[in-house]
């Protein structure tokens, strides 16, 4: 690049040239929580066991683990981190509506437990056992599914809430 006033080269570090802000700068982490009180509270209300929350943190992910805990999210504090990931975009309403067109997120206004607790997804396992016949078929492995696993249904929910 030239200088417009002393038509001297301006030298442009490395990093900036390929469009990073900042070396060190620190992406938002996309992360799913499980808990398995909130899991109980579910089957014996009638919406399923397999309860996830979805969320997007700006720090790590534990930290966010633990603020769910201390807050007592959804009126549950034991959540555990399943799974995260960074991502570019860091607005967690876009993740939540697109994973929302895939499986349905919990109405928090519907069920007074929750009450204001947005983010947590029902999901089906069918569609997380359909998803993973899929992905094997186009990789070529064996297509026999034993049993959707916890960590499965995780990266389904990472994948399905990334753009």
């Amino acid at each position: 690049m030239v200088c417009g006033l002393c038509r001297r080269v301006a030298r442009i570090p490395p990093f900036l040239q390929l469009g990073w802000a900042l070396v060190g700068a620190r992406m938002t982490v996309l992360y799913i929580a499980i808990s398995r009180n909130l899991a109980g509270w579910a089957a014996d209300v009638g919406l399923t066991k397999h309860v996830y929350k979805l969320g997007v943190a700006e720090a790590a992910a534990d930290d966010a683990i633990e603020a769910l805990n201390d807050d007592g999210f959804a009126g549950e504090n034991d959540w555990r981190l399943l799974r995260q990931q960074e991502v570019d975009d860091p607005e967690e309403a876009s993740a939540l509506e697109r994973l929302a067109k895939k499986e349905k997120m919990i109405d928090p206004n519907y069920y007074p437990k929750i009450r204001g607790a947005v983010g947590i997804f029902k999901v089906k396992i069918g569609n997380v056992a359909n998803h993973l016949l899929v992905k094997r078929a186009l990789a070529g492995d064996e297509q026999k599914l034993d049993k959707v696993k916890t960590a499965d249904i995780a990266a389904y929910l990472i994948q399905n809430a990334q753009p």
